[in-house]
């Protein structure tokens, strides 16, 4: 099949487009930048805004199904930025697979969706979209997420993911952060006791993609639904967190602060960054307080129902992976 990627100059999207490329299908990416190690596996790039029309639909022609992954994902900025990439993007994409007759859409969700600032202990797809958000990140892409399950019909099968911290070897957004964080002695652990989160190896969010994929081609059941997905295994978010420093020979040795006092903080912070003239993000905004604070773990039942998935490799096998990397990165394909 022809197979249009956005967003694969990105950690995801770069697996993903490398991944299909690897089972025999004719893979064409849509990015901003110029990522020449995918040309390099022999796939077809374009260079593009997800904003502009006319090369959305040119990247779609001919194309069988269109995983839609790419986003603007970051916990600051202006609005009218989130809102161009993650809802007109988005609103382009569904618009160019009608034109150009595609009948098959994965769109890449985020379960910050429905975070409502509390705790989520085992939630399923029925946790409603709370009333406000603490970010334009989860609010431009639950706009998105609605538009890409309303658009289901006859014609085009839509089915969204929410895959959740998505980590491992050739991430360059989660783990560098925390690893700059780490040696700059400004990481702190945010102390609230019975915190569980859910985090995702790249290669089970991968096969969740494709079996999202293989299950809109053979059944109705996904069609214009939406899936949590995660590694099935809530641990304290220190334990994995030390894990992955450790991959990288960081030692786990910071100081932790309470909730009440991250948030205000944070809070703070935010206040500073609207100030004229004062530039960069917040180190720490309202919205990662919360999320760093609260628990985040999920009912992967539906997921492994209707797309007859499960996660395949585990955490602990996940950090072996990162500590194997770590030894041979210079290797590695640098996708962004």
């Amino acid at each position: 099949m022809k197979i249009l990627v956005t967003g694969a100059g990105g950690f995801i999207g770069g697996v993903l487009a490398t991944r299909l490329k690897s089972l025999g299908h004719d893979i064409i990416t849509l990015q901003r930048g110029d990522y020449p190690a995918l040309e390099t596996a022999g796939i077809e790039t374009i260079r593009g805004d997800l904003t502009d029309l006319a090369t959305v639909q040119r990247a779609a022609n001919g194309c069988d199904v269109v995983f839609h992954v790419a986003a603007l994902a970051a916990v600051w900025g202006p609005a009218i930025d989130f809102h161009r990439t993650n809802v007109i993007g988005t609103r382009n994409v569904i618009q160019a697979c009608r034109l150009e007759g595609v009948t098959r859409l994965i769109y890449t969700s985020s379960p910050s969706v429905v975070f409502d600032g509390h705790d989520q202990e085992g939630i399923d797809e029925k946790t409603p979209y709370p009333e406000k958000f603490l970010a334009h990140y989860p609010r431009t892409k639950a706009m998105a997420e609605r538009e890409v399950l309303a658009a289901n019909d006859t014609q085009l099968s839509t089915v969204a993911l929410r895959p959740h911290l998505v980590w491992g070897p050739g991430d360059r957004h989660l783990i560098p952060r925390i690893a700059e964080r780490a040696c700059a002695g400004t990481l702190r652990w945010i102390d609230r006791p019975g915190v569980l989160i859910d985090a995702t190896y790249i290669e089970n969010a991968i096969d969740a993609h494709i079996a999202a994929m293989q299950a809109l081609l053979t059944s109705k059941a996904c069609c214009g639904k939406v899936y949590f997905i995660s590694n099935g295994e809530p641990t304290p978010p220190r334990e994995l967190i030390s894990g992955i420093l450790s991959s990288l020979n960081i030692r786990d040795q910071f100081p932790s602060i309470s909730p009440g006092l991250a948030y205000g903080v944070a809070t703070l912070l935010e206040w500073i960054h609207k100030i004229p003239g004062v530039h960069g993000e917040p180190s720490l905004t309202r919205f990662s307080a919360r999320q760093l604070s609260t628990s985040h773990w999920f009912d992967l039942s539906a997921a492994k129902n209707d797309l007859h998935w499960v996660p395949r490799v585990t955490t602990a096998e996940g950090i072996e992976q990162l500590c194997k990397n770590h030894y041979h990165a210079a290797s590695r394909p640098q996708w962004n």
